[in-house]
Order: C-alpha cells, then sequence, then structure tokens
C-alpha cells in the first residue's frame, strides 16, 4: 500500500473550514449576535484560508489535478515562499485562527473544522511532506522527424508505391497502366 499524502485530505479540510468559518462568520454579523466582532474575524479568517488553500500542491507521485482558476492563486501563495509551503506554519497558522471562533456560537464549527485541518497539516509536517506548485508544463516543439521531408499529399488509403501517380511533367510516363483488364459489361 503507498504512502498517505497528508497534505491532500488537509488541504481540502482546510478549504472546507474556511467556508464553514466564512459562512458562520457571516450568520453573525448579520444577526448582530451579542460578540459579534468575533463574527467579523470570522469572515475575514474564514476569506484569508480559502484563499490560502484554494490552490492544490502537486503530488509526489502521480498525477496533480489543479483545480479551475488556481493559477492566479498559484502565483500569489508561492510569491511567500518558506512562510506558505512550510506546514509547519500553516498547522500553527489554522490554529490560531481558529481560536477567535470558539467564542460565538455561529463560527464554532468553523473553529472545529479548521482545528482538525490544523492537526493534518501537522501530521503532514512531521511526514515531510511540503507544499509545491502546480505550474503549467512548458511543451517542447514537436519536430518533424528526419525521415519525413514532406507530408503525404493525397488522404489515405493510398496505393501502393508501384501504382502511384507519376509526375505530370513527362504525360506518356504518367499515364497509369490498370492491371485489371477492362470490359465492356455484358449482361
Amino acid at each position: 500500500m503507498g504512502k498517505i499524502e497528508w497534505a491532500m485530505w488537509a488541504n481540502e479540510q482546510a478549504l472546507a473550514s474556511g467556508l464553514i468559518y466564512l459562512t458562520g462568520g457571516i450568520v453573525g454579523v448579520a444577526g448582530q449576535f451579542m460578540g459579534w466582532q468575533f463574527a467579523a474575524f470570522g469572515i475575514a479568517a474564514g476569506v484569508f484560508v480559502c484563499l490560502l488553500e484554494y490552490p492544490r500542491s502537486k503530488r509526489s507521485k502521480g498525477t496533480s489535478v489543479e483545480r479551475t482558476g488556481q493559477y492566479c492563486f498559484t502565483v500569489c501563495v508561492k510569491a511567500f515562499g518558506p512562510l506558505t509551503r512550510n506546514y509547519y506554519v500553516r498547522a500553527f497558522l489554522h490554529a490560531a485562527l481558529c481560536v477567535p471562533g470558539g467564542f460565538m456560537l455561529a463560527t464554532v464549527l468553523g473553529c472545529v473544522c479548521l482545528g482538525i485541518a490544523s492537526l493534518i497539516y501537522l501530521s503532514a509536517a512531521i511526514h515531510g511532506e511540503h507544499w509545491e506548485p502546480i505550474l503549467p508544463k512548458k511543451e517542447p516543439a514537436k519536430r518533424i522527424g528526419e525521415s519525413i521531408k514532406q507530408p503525404p499529399q493525397n488522404p489515405p488509403p493510398r496505393p501502393p508505391p508501384e501504382l502511384r501517380r507519376k509526375r505530370a511533367e513527362d504525360l506518356e510516363s504518367a499515364a497509369y497502366v490498370n492491371p485489371i483488364a477492362v470490359t465492356a459489361n455484358e449482361y
């Protein structure tokens, strides 16, 4: 059985947690609950977590599937270098961001989910994983093989070489010789 890539699980959990935290914050602020300032922090933290976690990391083995529109977020996250690449930093950052959410009922679920994501990131960091950006592959220029000087001029199926049309410069030699005798239809 293969090695578990904890960072993949942490990324999905943290993105969902950020959305839950954001939603709880919106509910808390819109309802003007007591301590709605914690909900306002939940909105800011939820948006930050979603922006940080939207770009997926490249997998160590196999194919890496990026999210739609991930490239611009990848460039932003990559710009912060070791601050965003290191999963220890992410684990402690998520743990710190989830604490204020515990002081208000509307944001408690987001707080708990973000805390779980923090623990999964800590596990990923302990297992030696780190964030690698998925960047577009630069396709090498395709060269026509050395043996092909000119591409075929007529579509398939192509006749065998001995029956191919000859150059029209010499009209007598360019005429086909029909290998099958042609006779009038006899009924």
